[in-house]
């Protein structure tokens, strides 16, 4: 145990406690493939090169949220707080008896026995972050010779950026030698048009690059006019449904869902996690695309040993 003790960031929301059951039932087997674990800061203490200090959000608390929302599974990608160091992902994974995967950050002065040992725990891609108020530029050589490591255990990448900046990150995501897994679609600007330059240059990204899949996840971080998930909204984040609902109908095969728990970052509210689960079926309209969304797709990426 870490005797360091650790101050939230001024003005961090913590997780919604007791969150409502959905009025939607995930298919069997639906997997929650974008959350994380914070800490515990006692037992796996935050980075020093952190640029916030969250609240604490333990495995057993992702575990519990996940069977309250009808999941069957999750991956876990590792957060920026804790750096790249991914003890607590890790320990989340081994603790899941197999029910967790995980997406991990990584230097490269990692050894090939330290790969081996994540591969292990249930490692199964790795993080590269373009956010630029969240962590400190990585060289792309690094993040290429990274890729090019972890693309021989058939892991892959994951990216993190923001829309206006998909244009100067174009020619090296397209390079990079592995299935790109994109979060949150880019992060669109929503008060846009649906078909306006900016998302169009997210769909011809997609369109042009059969390897690019896209989490269609995070409408509380995307949407503009909402309504929020709360006080019992069962159709909330409206702004946001026609930009994921596009994607997920035209890359039936290349999208992913995931919660976000324990919702880093946000500034202006707390979602309820169990009305948020109710966003699904606004943007996967069928049982065919839903099952696609939260079982086909994970269950290949993650967990292609076990699909049929």
């Amino acid at each position: 145990m870490s005797t360091e003790t650790f101050t939230k960031t001024p003005g961090w929301l913590d997780w919604y406690a007791g969150p409502s059951k959905p009025a939607f039932v995930p298919p069997p087997g639906a997997v929650d493939a974008h959350c994380h674990v914070f800490g515990p800061g006692d037992a796996f203490p935050f980075a020093p090169e952190r640029k916030y200090t969250p609240c604490d959000a333990s495995k057993d608390q992702l575990f519990a949220l996940r069977d309250h929302l009808g999941f069957a599974r999750n991956v876990i990608v590792q957060a920026t707080c804790h750096g790249a160091d991914n003890r607590a992902m890790v320990d989340a994974c081994l603790a899941s008896g197999g029910k967790a995967r995980g997406v991990a950050t990584v230097r490269r002065s990692i050894t090939d026995e330290e790969l081996q040992q994540l591969h292990a725990a249930g490692v199964r891609g790795v993080r590269f972050n373009f956010v630029k108020r969240l962590v400190d530029f990585t060289p792309r050589d690094e993040l290429m010779e990274i890729a090019g490591r972890i693309g021989k255990l058939g892991w892959h990448v994951v990216i993190y950026f923001e829309a206006v900046d998909l244009p100067e990150l174009w020619d090296f995501f397209t390079a990079l030698p592995t299935t790109v897994v994109v979060d949150h679609m880019g992060r669109p600007d929503v008060s846009k048009p649906i078909d306006g330059p900016e998302f169009a240059l997210f769909q011809r990204f997609m369109r042009e690059h059969a390897n690019v899949w896209s989490k269609v996840s995070c409408p509380e971080r995307l949407s503009v006019s909402g309504p929020r998930a709360l006080d019992g909204e069962r159709h909330p984040y409206r702004d946001v449904i026609p930009f994921a609902r596009a994607i997920v109908e035209e890359f039936p095969d290349r999208v992913l869902w995931g919660t976000d728990w324990p919702h880093p970052n946000l500034k202006d509210h707390m979602p309820d996690d169990g009305l948020l689960v109710d966003f699904i079926p606004h943007i996967a309209v069928t049982a065919e695309l839903q099952r696609k969304l939260l079982v086909d797709n994970p269950m290949r990426l993650y967990w292609p040993e076990e699909v049929k």
